[in-house]
């Protein structure tokens, strides 16, 4: 820090505009909409100061509507993989001890350009490319994002002002240094905002990063590396490559300067890569840090006290927005056999309330399409295979149509069997699993919630009883790294909620806390004798 000990702004939770029809955040957000919709728009490499565009591209189209194409992304080979990481090398040592003031101002500036600027572009951009409704948009590629740059400036400044204690004659302080290399960055379709963040919040305490985004989220990738650049990132702290993930992992992890693992995505993948890495310790100089947020199997456990309303609005919105494809999503639900069918009839009610899936720049649409064919394919055969199946049934939606775009409908399964497949196994999709307990077994109820699955991310207890609350949240406590009391188990809030879970669902290194944050330094204490010894003999001696 070198000329004061500077207090950053106060972070504060961006607020979500409505959106409301004669808005006028609806009317700049459509008008962007249709622009990028009616052009093409070409995404290089990011590889320091170059926009690499290497002639072998891939289109990208909304999975709303598949055969539109509205632009292309280049493809990186092995050598643009290996350019990016030196570049990054390079940078880092002036990246590294750039003041820290310094480094906070561009990702400040950066959240400053997405509430303003940059709304209307990166809503647009992740309405198109990842078929978000405009308050799915919203609340992730603007004000998600925006939270995270802002929350994230302020945890680093709290743990740079956490300190050891002196004694006379002695100071001791710690450095907070970045990790001896470059952290690789791996995100998810989902989000663009843990899109935009693991790669920032790495690079925001002092590393460089190698970033690869989802190939299904390019589009909106473009748009944050956009803002970054406007907001003063220096050339070489990000670069982001896009290409064949087998490729562009094995070059990283078999680089002996790799220090740190920043990934979202599905557990198999997670634990293929920890198991590339152990295999690869020799390698390395340093221990790579493993940060992964993967999958869950989330649950909703209402009680016989709970009210059926808030039930079925906890399963139809946490089940059903931004169709399932958030990794907290509903996805199984435990309902006391005396309220069960109120519940479900109020859940169809609202199910039926719905539009037909369709794009989301009809504001009238809560549901619009899932992100890829191999995602609605998989999500088609459990909706076959529920309808022949005995022990199972379907009591809404089960429909599907990729003609036009991967549609998948609502679907409400009913299941005797509460180890039936679809209450285990993690769909990703608008598709919900309903078992059905007798009253008087709430407890073993509650245990079976928890040795269903092999996931540990979100879950949600529904009661008017507090006793009942009070014993579900002991209950319950290994199985959900997020656990919500009477709400849906979706919609965590960067600085009220860090989001993260344990088992296979990750290393539950809390997203939008300071916890992540410290990952991504490798502390240095400092002793400083003032009076320093010069007779080896303690006092014992005599």
């Amino acid at each position: 820090m070198g000329k004061g000990f500077f207090q950053v702004p106060t972070a504060y939770n961006e607020p979500i505009k409505s959106y409301a029809p004669g808005t006028p955040e609806r009317e700049e957000v459509l008008q962007q909409y249709k622009a990028y919709y009616n052009a093409k728009v070409e995404v290089p490499l990011y590889i320091g100061a170059q926009q690499v565009k290497t002639g072998n591209t891939k289109p990208m189209s909304p999975p709303h509507e598949h055969q539109h194409v509205v632009g292309h992304y280049h493809i990186a080979d092995k050598k643009q993989v290996e350019e990016a990481i030196a570049t990054g090398l390079a940078a880092r040592e002036q990246w590294a001890n750039l003041t820290w003031e310094q480094r906070a101002a561009i990702f400040l500036k950066a959240a400053e350009l997405i509430a303003g600027p940059y709304r209307a572009k990166i809503n647009a951009a992740t309405m198109m490319a990842q078929s978000k409704t405009i308050h799915q948009a919203e609340i992730d590629a603007a004000c998600e994002f925006i939270d995270f740059l802002r929350f994230n400036v302020e945890y680093m400044s709290q743990i740079y002002a956490e300190q050891p204690e002196s004694s006379d004659g002695i100071w001791n302080r710690v450095e907070y240094r970045p990790l001896e290399g470059f952290v690789y960055a791996i995100t998810p379709f989902n989000f663009t905002a843990i899109s935009g963040n693991l790669p920032a919040s790495a690079a925001m305490m002092g590393n460089v990063v190698l970033w690869k985004p989802s190939d299904s989220q390019v589009y909106s990738a473009k748009v944050i590396m956009d803002v970054f650049q406007e907001a003063g990132l220096p050339d070489g702290v990000i670069n982001m490559v896009m290409g064949d993930p087998v490729m562009i992992t094995e070059t990283v992890l078999s680089n002996p300067d790799f220090s740190g693992l920043h990934f979202t995505g599905s557990t198999f993948v997670f634990k293929e890569l920890w198991k590339q890495i152990g295999n690869n310790i020799h390698t390395y100089k340093t221990y790579p840090r493993i940060v992964g947020e993967t999958g869950g199997k989330d649950f909703i456990v209402a009680h016989p006290s709970a009210k059926p309303q808030q039930v079925a609005t906890a399963i139809v919105r946490g089940a059903f927005e931004f169709q399932g494809q958030k990794c907290s999503a509903a996805s199984r639900v435990y309902l006391p056999k005396s309220t069960a069918d109120e519940i479900l009839d109020l859940v169809k009610k609202d199910i039926a309330s719905f539009n037909k899936p369709g794009s989301p720049e009809d504001m009238s649409n809560f549901i619009t399409a899932v992100i890829h064919e191999g995602s609605f394919d998989k999500l088609a055969k459990y909706i076959d295979q529920a309808k022949t199946d005995k022990n199972a049934e379907i009591i809404a939606g089960g429909g599907y149509d990729k003609s036009v775009g991967y549609f998948v409908e609502p679907t409400v399964i009913l299941t005797t069997d509460p180890k039936y497949t679809t209450m285990e196994t993690e769909l990703f999709g608008p598709v919900v699993t309903i078992y059905v307990y007798e009253d008087a077994e709430w407890s073993e109820t509650l245990e079976l919630v928890d040795t269903t699955s092999e996931y540990a991310l979100t879950g949600a207890v529904i009661s008017q009883d507090r006793y009942a609350i009070d014993e579900a949240t002991k209950a319950l406590q290994n199985c959900a790294g997020n656990f919500y009391i009477n709400d849906k188990p979706t919609g965590a809030v960067v600085g009220q909620q860090p989001f993260g879970g344990a088992r296979a669902s990750g290393t539950n290194d809390k997203a939008g806390s300071a916890q992540n944050l410290l990952r991504w330094v490798s502390p240095r204490l400092i002793k400083e004798t003032f009076v320093t010894p010069e007779d080896y003999r303690y006092p014992f001696l005599g």
